[in-house]
């Protein structure tokens, strides 16, 4: 009876070391970093880094142009109270007489027109013709 019961442990020990022999295979080409999961661990990892100086440069851009955009809307707020204060002071100015248009001369009659040609090529084209 212990014979069979050693032969049994034996047994045993060989079948748990061939299956540690396999999930061991199986693990290392999970974490190959070409092929296997861990290529792809890597990668994403690459990507999140990419991303994350990109969201960073982006954030500074963002900054940047509120900054700008504040300065620039303080500018036009007071130009435009400035231009409200020049209105409102145009509005206790006495009213003027609107300066009529100046009136417009009469056409000249009969224009000179001349019968020869307009352009210097077309004139010496007329010449070379003539001849």
């Amino acid at each position: 009876m212990e014979m069979i019961s050693d032969i049994l442990l034996v047994a045993g020990a060989i079948g748990a070391g061939a299956y540690c022999f396999v999930l061991a295979r199986r693990l290392n080409r999970f974490n190959d970093l070409e092929t296997g999961m861990g290529g792809a661990v890597a990668v994403l990892s690459a990507q999140v880094d990419d991303l994350t100086r990109t969201l960073q440069a982006a954030r500074q851009t963002a900054d940047g142009s509120t900054r700008s955009l504040i300065t620039v809307t303080e500018r036009a707020e007071d130009v435009a109270r400035r231009l409200e204060l020049l209105v409102a002071a145009m509005h206790d100015l006495p009213n003027q007489e609107v300066a009529r248009p100046p009136q417009r001369m009469a056409p000249i009659a009969n224009p000179v027109v001349e019968s020869g040609p307009v352009f210097k090529r077309h004139h010496d084209m007329a010449r070379g013709a003539g001849q």
